[in-house]
């Protein structure tokens, strides 16, 4: 056997590790509406960038009937490619070896290739398609989710992390996304769960569908497990090109910049589109649409707590993080869920040097018996929390109402915001102007021959007294009240202003947010 006898059984070998479980298997993954691993690969990166690793690696398994059954590739692909220029690391499960089941060379190839991508500083993209650990392993492929587990949180804040689940998630498989910064699902093909409806019927009686017990609505509306969901693979895995585009490639990167065509920023629509009465609903997403560059924003989280909006955006091409209360759920309230929600957006983007901008409009945190045994307190101070310890450029401008503690925790100056800016029909106070008038002049309106008019007159006093940004300005809690046809052309100045924003903390191994 000579060199070319050799080269052509690589070819060979290669070849058959590229088939994976090979026709059959793939036929029916495609008849499942899915992809296989490698056509997921690519579809996502640069056309002919994906240089494969550890392509031969095999299982070591001789218990039930493992000795001598074939593993492609050891049922996931890893390596590293390119999307839009930029390097990126990844596996993707191959569901037609073993069901993409993990095993302890299947979790070693994945924590091999997450090494990689944090010596080399670049986002790690995870795509799941598998049936959970490989049962004949036994305690190996416990013991090889671990080292995948330890990797995400060691890794957290220091490579972007992104999972995409493209088929079954389940056991102790799920935690792995868990630990990531996104979680993009498939509708009617991905579903996560920690134990499935066949064991929950068992143990519990209770009936439910894969897809009602942990489908991509169910995760994207219900758990906030998820922060995205999309009809097909395909735009699931353009969701993860986009979401790449406004993020650094490690934590000691800024973002990327874009160039934007000059055009001029003052929108005079604005005021148009906001009501100015304080109770009356509307979309924050309209004042978004006019402040950030055309076609910029991507929301994340689009349909968990729909109390508070939050994602990326760009000002003049610099990607910024929005935090925005949405007076069109709950008057913009916060909740449970919203804190949580917010509370998050904001680490990730603290810790990837992504400046932060709130859009206030808030009538203070949800009331209720359900709010205050669910912990209200404890989910509330997240969003203190996370404001305070961030050191990245932040901004506030306040719309409408700012009242009592939410004012506080929505990056007040108090907690650390670097500049906050209001409209001028911005009420800033402890209260609304109604509830405020009802405890400071109870006594005085019980006793008016005109209890009604009475009231109404002390709530107009309230209003021109507290209830406005001058009071707020005077103490220098506001540091402008702007005109909010400039706001766009404030906050770019404001940003370029912050470019070089350099701020420590108390030396320390780290904080215990309450979680």
């Amino acid at each position: 056997m000579d060199i070319y006898d050799k080269i052509s059984e690589l070819y060979d070998k290669r070849r058959q590790t590229e088939l994976g479980g090979g026709d059959e298997r793939i036929e029916k993954q495609h008849a499942k509406g899915k992809m296989t691993a490698r056509e997921r690969i690519d579809y996502m990166l640069d056309e002919g960038t994906f240089i494969e690793l550890n392509p031969f690696m095999e299982h070591r398994g001789d218990s039930f009937g493992m000795n001598g059954q074939p593993a492609p590739g050891e049922g996931v692909v890893t390596g590293f490619g390119k999307i839009d220029g930029r390097d990126v690391y990844l596996f993707a499960q191959d569901f037609t070896v073993f069901g993409g089941a993990l095993g302890e060379m299947h979790a070693k190839k994945i924590a091999a290739v997450m090494d990689l991508a944090v010596k080399n500083g670049t986002p790690f993209i995870g795509l799941n398609d598998s049936g959970g650990a490989r049962i004949q392993e036994g305690v190996s492929s416990l013991d090889g989710y671990g080292h995948v587990f330890y990797r995400n949180s060691i890794y957290s804040g220091v490579i972007p992390q992104i999972s995409v689940i493209m088929g079954p998630c389940a056991g102790g498989a799920v935690y792995s996304p868990a630990i990531t910064d996104f979680v993009i699902m498939v509708e009617e093909t991905s579903q996560m769960f920690i134990t499935g409806p066949k064991v929950i019927e068992t143990v519990t009686g209770e009936q439910i569908s894969s897809e009602d017990l942990g489908g991509a609505y169910v995760h994207n509306s219900k758990s906030g497990n998820a922060h995205l969901k999309t009809h097909d693979e395909e735009t699931a895995l353009d969701a993860v090109r986009q979401l790449v585009s406004y993020l650094p490639s490690n934590n000691e990167q800024k973002p990327p910049v874009l160039e934007l065509e000059e055009k001029d920023d003052y929108r005079p629509d604005i005021t148009d589109k906001i009501p100015f009465d304080p109770i009356r609903p509307y979309d924050v997403r309209v004042v978004i649409d006019e402040v950030v560059d055309p076609d910029s924003f991507f929301e994340i989280h689009k349909d968990f707590a729909k109390n508070i909006v939050v994602g990326f955006a760009r000002l003049k091409g610099q990607t910024v993080g929005l935090v925005c209360n949405q007076p069109k759920y709950m008057a913009g309230g916060l909740d449970i869920d919203s804190s949580d929600k917010a509370a998050r957006f904001i680490r990730f983007c603290d810790s990837f040097n992504i400046p932060l901008i709130t859009f206030e409009d808030v009538t203070g945190f949800f009331p209720g018996i359900k709010q205050e045994h669910g912990g209200i307190i404890r989910h509330g101070a997240k969003i203190l929390y996370a404001y305070s310890e961030a050191t990245v450029p932040k901004l506030t401008v306040i719309t409408r109402k700012a009242y009592g503690g939410a004012y506080v925790a929505l990056n007040s100056k108090s907690i650390g915001a670097d500049l906050v800016y209001a409209w001028p029909n911005a009420e800033i106070a402890v209260m609304g102007p109604e509830g405020a008038a009802n405890i400071i002049f109870a006594k005085e309106i019980k006793e008016s021959e005109n209890p009604e008019e009475t009231r109404q007159k002390k709530i107009s006093e309230y209003r021109e007294r507290f209830a406005n940004p001058y009071v707020a300005a005077s103490l220098g809690m506001v540091d402008d009240v702007i005109d909010p046809r400039e706001t766009r052309t404030t906050l770019i100045q404001a940003l370029d202003m912050l470019k070089n924003k350099k701020e420590e903390r108390p030396k320390k191994k780290h904080g215990n947010i309450p979680l």
